[in-house]
């Protein structure tokens, strides 16, 4: 069987394990003044659609969408389980994101990064697919830690 994604809940069992490993994973590299991880709360807020990959019942990553306003929303918490990292589920998932932003009407995609070492393949990934560097938008401020991205949808 083949990873699929789905909605999903972060309140489910799978997701939640992932979301701790999520703030573990940035608070780990990151400073705690420039974490903009969000939470199960977070997540759960009406203007966020949050999603998991799993593969024979286990979820192995997530990722999710929040409107920011007109036709704009923010990539939020892609993060796949260290044992499921190299097989490409990463990519799925922005995919899958990406294709549900176009389906839901967005025009521009944005999204926040660590700017260290350990989030350069996140970095990279983002840019294979078509995302690039930006000045920070919305309410995040000006932060040395974080790199921005955005993406045009066509």
């Amino acid at each position: 069987m083949s990873p699929g994604v789905r909605r999903g809940r972060p309140d489910e069992p799978g997701a939640a394990a992932l979301i701790a490993a999520h703030h573990a994973h940035a608070h780990a590299h990151t400073p705690t003044d420039s974490v903009f991880a969000l939470d199960a709360g977070g997540l759960s807020a009406p203007e966020v659609d949050f999603f998991v990959i799993e593969d024979g019942g286990h979820i192995l990553g997530m990722g999710a969408l929040r409107r920011i306003g007109g036709r704009e929303a923010e990539v939020k918490s892609m993060h796949v389980t260290e044992t499921a990292r190299g097989r490409g589920l990463a990519r799925v998932m922005l995919r899958h994101l990406v294709a549900e932003a176009r389906a839901m009407g967005i025009a521009r995609l944005w999204l926040e990064t660590g700017s260290m070492a350990a989030y350069a393949p996140a970095r990279a990934l983002y840019a294979s697919e078509g995302f690039v560097p930006c000045a920070r938008f919305g309410d995040y401020p000006e932060d040395p830690n974080s790199a921005y991205m955005t993406r045009t949808l066509s």
